[in-house]
């Protein structure tokens, strides 16, 4: 007449359902991370640029033709992608065309 649930089996539910409630929002944050603007502070020091062919070599004379942040060792992740983290600027994407102060080839 009824159906009892054993409190292993309760315990497991629970269980579960707590870890794809803590796990799905992480992924969902990771993908969505904020691009980064010229005018953040971080960003701002260091002179990052979203267009490298845009960069003022008046401004900074350590800006070379040929130089972006697809070229620099401190961009991450998959190549191809145009927006890509950076080691410099940790919780914000950075346009894989774009170029910073701290840029150093890729070995």
């Amino acid at each position: 007449m009824y159906n009892y649930v054993s409190r292993r089996d309760a315990l497991k539910g629970f269980l579960l359902l707590g870890a794809v409630s803590v796990v799905e929002p992480r992924k969902a944050r990771a993908d969505a991370a904020p691009h980064l603007s010229p005018t953040d502070p971080a960003a701002a020091a260091l002179g990052y640029q979203d267009n490298a062919k845009t960069v003022d070599a008046k401004q900074f004379p350590t800006y070379q033709v040929g130089q972006s942040c697809n070229t620099c060792t401190q961009l991450q992740g998959t190549s191809g992608q145009p927006w890509r983290a950076c080691n410099l600027f940790p919780g914000k994407v950075v346009s894989a065309d774009g170029w910073c102060k701290v840029w150093v080839k890729k070995p």
